[in-house]
C-alpha cells in the first residue's frame, strides 16, 4: 500500500507526500470519563475554525494560528479559541426518559460578520450559538456605578459620555436560538441548506425543516413513521442538503437505500426524486447482511456531483444520474468479514462510522478499528491505513501505513487482525476544505495531520 494521491491544487497526496503528526488535544487515557470522549469533529469554511463537541455536552472551538517567522515548525496550530457547554442533561418527565446532554452533531455557518455562528444538537434540541471577541469594555456609565449597581437617579447632577477602554480579549459563546419540541425520536443529522435561511434536522423517522429566525415551529418534509409501528421496517439513519441546489437533499437508512428528494414536488416528500440501492448479492448473504449494510453516513461531494455513503464494512460513491449501482465501492476493513458475530456479541457491528471527503474531492477518508483510518484516492484506487496514536506523535513525525494480516504468517510491520482493539475506534474525523490537514478523534483525544509540506 502506497502513500500518494494527486489532488488537484492540493499537492501529490499518498505518493511524493507523507503524512505527519502535528498535534494531539486532550488528557491521557488515564481517568478518562465518558463525557470527555469526542462525538463530533468539523471544520468551518475556511478551515480556520475546528470545533469538537463531546459526551458531556461541551463544545471545544480550536482556532489556527498565525505562522510564526520565529518556530517555522509551528506551522499554524489549532489552539483553544473558546469552550462552552452547550448542552445539558434533561429530563422528559412525560416519557421517563432522561435525554443525554452528548452533541451529536455540530455544523458551522458560512462567516457574515466579525462573529461565527454554528448549530448543535443532542437528541432533541438544536442550538444556534454565535461566537464573538470582545477587546473593549464601556466605562463612565450615567444609571450604573464602576460596580455595576444603580445609582439613584435623584443623586445624578452631571451627564457622562461613556468611553470605551481596552480589555484583554474575550471571547464569547451565546445561544441566539434554541429550536426545541420538535422530534420524538433522536436527532441523528443536521444540515445547513445553501441558502443560509434554513436547515433540516432529522431524526429516526422524520426529517424537519427550519427557519433560522424561527425557533417555535419547523415544517415536516419527510416522514416515514407507518401507522402501526409494528410494520416499521426501516428507520432514517443520515440526511444532508444538496452543496448548491437549495431545493435538493438526500436521506439514507438502514436498509442500505438513498433517497434523494427535491422539495418543489410536494410540501411532504413522501414521494422521492430519485432511489440508490445496489441489488445484493445472493453468495454474499448472512445472517448479519441487514445489520451490515445500514448506511451510518452520506455525504455530498463538494462539487454536488456524488454521493459518498459509509455502511460497516465499505464506503460507496453514488453518481447522481445512476441509481442502480455505485460507481466505487471501497473495502474499509474486510478483514472483519470472518469477526462479524463476535462484533455482533460485543456490539461493535452497530458502530456508526463518519466519512469525508478532501477539499477538491479526489480522496475519502474513514475511521476503523484499533485507532486506525483510512484513505482511498479515487483516480489511483490507492489506499492507506494510518494510525492515530501517541506513540508516533512526536513532532513532524512520519505516519507509517500499517497493514492487517489474516492468518498465516505475520511479517514484522503487520499486526494480526486477531489482536486489533476494538474499543479503539475512529467514528468521527474531518478534513480542512482547502489543505492537506486532517482532524481524528480517538476517543477522548483529537488528533491532526499535515502532510510534509504543508
Amino acid at each position: 500500500m502506497l502513500y500518494g494521491t494527486m489532488i488537484p491544487g492540493l499537492g501529490n497526496l499518498m505518493q511524493d507526500v507523507l503524512w505527519c503528526f502535528s498535534q494531539v488535544k486532550g488528557t491521557l487515557d488515564v481517568g478518562v470519563t465518558e463525557a470527555d470522549i469526542i462525538s463530533t469533529v468539523e471544520f468551518n469554511h475556511t478551515g480556520e475554525l475546528l470545533a469538537t463537541g463531546d459526551k458531556g455536552g461541551r463544545v471545544v472551538i480550536f482556532q489556527r494560528e498565525q505562522e510564526s517567522k520565529n518556530q517555522p515548525h509551528r506551522r499554524g496550530e489549532y489552539n483553544v479559541y473558546s469552550t462552552f457547554q452547550s448542552h445539558e442533561p434533561e429530563f422528559d418527565y412525560l416519557k421517563s426518559l432522561e435525554i443525554e446532554e452528548k452533541i451529536n452533531k455540530i455544523r458551522w455557518l458560512p462567516q457574515q460578520n466579525a462573529a461565527y455562528f454554528l448549530l448543535s444538537t443532542n437528541d432533541k434540541t438544536v442550538k444556534l450559538w454565535k461566537v464573538s471577541e470582545r477587546d473593549k469594555r464601556p466605562e463612565g456609565y450615567n444609571l450604573k456605578d464602576e460596580d455595576g449597581r444603580l445609582r439613584d437617579p435623584s443623586m445624578i447632577t452631571s451627564l457622562r459620555v461613556p468611553v470605551l477602554r481596552p480589555m484583554d480579549l474575550m471571547v464569547e459563546a451565546t445561544p441566539r436560538r434554541v429550536f426545541a419540541n420538535a422530534h420524538t425520536y433522536h436527532i441523528n443529522s443536521i444540515s445547513v441548506n445553501s441558502d443560509y435561511e434554513t436547515y433540516m434536522s432529522a431524526d429516526d423517522l422524520r426529517i424537519n425543516l427550519w427557519n433560522f429566525e424561527i425557533t417555535n415551529q419547523s415544517f415536516n418534509i419527510v416522514d416515514i413513521k407507518p401507522a402501526n409501528m409494528e410494520e416499521l421496517t426501516e428507520v432514517i439513519t443520515a440526511a444532508e442538503f444538496h452543496p448548491h441546489h437549495c431545493n435538493t437533499f438526500v436521506y439514507s437508512s438502514s436498509k442500505g437505500t438513498i433517497r434523494l428528494c427535491d422539495m418543489r414536488t410536494a410540501a411532504l416528500c413522501d414521494r422521492h426524486a430519485k432511489f440508490f440501492e445496489e441489488p445484493e448479492d445472493p453468495s454474499n448473504r448472512s445472517f448479519f447482511s441487514e445489520i451490515i449494510s445500514s448506511i451510518s453516513d452520506v455525504k455530498f461531494s463538494h462539487s454536488g456531483r456524488y454521493i459518498m455513503t459509509r455502511d460497516y464494512l465499505t464506503v460507496k460513491v453514488w453518481d447522481l444520474n445512476m441509481e442502480n449501482r455505485p460507481i466505487e465501492t471501497y473495502q474499509v476493513h474486510d478483514y472483519l468479514r470472518s469477526k462479524l458475530c463476535s462484533l455482533y456479541e460485543n456490539d461493535c457491528i452497530f458502530d456508526k462510522f463518519e466519512c469525508v471527503w478532501n477539499g477538491s474531492d479526489s480522496v475519502i477518508m474513514t475511521g476503523s478499528y484499533n485507532n486506525f483510518f483510512r484513505m482511498f484516492d479515487r483516480s489511483t484506487k490507492r489506499d492507506v491505513t494510518l494510525e492515530a496514536s501517541r506513540e508516533s506523535s512526536k513532532p513532524r513525525a512520519v505516519l507509517k501505513p500499517r497493514r492487517v494480516c489474516v492468518g498465516g504468517k505475520r511479517r514484522k510491520d503487520e499486526i494480526s487482525v486477531d489482536s486489533l482493539d476494538f474499543s479503539k475506534k475512529i467514528l468521527h474525523t474531518a478534513w480542512h476544505p482547502a489543505e492537506n490537514i486532517i482532524a481524528v478523534a480517538a476517543t477522548n483525544n483529537l488528533y491532526i495531520f499535515q502532510d510534509k509540506v504543508n
